[in-house]
């Protein structure tokens, strides 16, 4: 089992510092968006091997962040697990503003692009969205939610 107790974040390796890492050596931990908030859990990689996360509390696990035991040797590299997700769409780009901000009122995980917000699967928000004139599609997709504007990474 590999204990990992530090997460070097996607966006803050410097260019000398990816190169270090050899990719293709690092397990895969496949995550769903709830469990890359799991700070202090054991989880098993797309390799079969067991990871004991002990990371700083509120941690939270991104697309491409290199995990690390206390030795700074990288271990694995997460990833966003598909999951079923609800995905909307709109035509006009107000429609697609006002959904953003009435489901942002609602405290929900919410992933948002240019082109598309994805939420985890809830009948009544499907509902609202509906009524606003967007379009939903079900699907099983990565899920990668905002991390919320009052959220501090803590990059190592």
């Amino acid at each position: 089992m590999h204990i990992v107790t530090q997460r070097l974040s996607r966006t803050g390796l410097s260019t000398e510092a990816k190169q270090l890492v050899d990719r293709n050596s690092l397990l895969t931990l496949a995550l769903i968006a709830e469990d890359r908030t799991r700070s202090r859990q054991r989880f098993t990689t797309v390799e079969g091997e067991e990871i004991n996360l002990q990371l700083q509390r509120g941690t939270v696990l991104r697309e491409g962040d290199i995990l690390t035991d206390e030795h700074n040797q990288a271990i694995a590299i997460v990833v966003a697990k598909p999951e079923p997700v609800i995905t909307v769409t709109a035509k006009h780009p107000l429609e697609f503003l006002r959904a953003a901000y009435h489901l942002g009122n609602r405290h929900i995980s919410l992933e948002i692009t240019e082109t598309y917000l994805r939420l985890s699967p809830d009948s009544v928000l499907e509902d609202m969205v509906l009524q606003m004139g967007l379009t939903v599609t079900h699907e099983t997709q990565p899920f990668q939610p905002e991390s919320g504007a009052y959220h501090h990474h803590h990059d190592h």
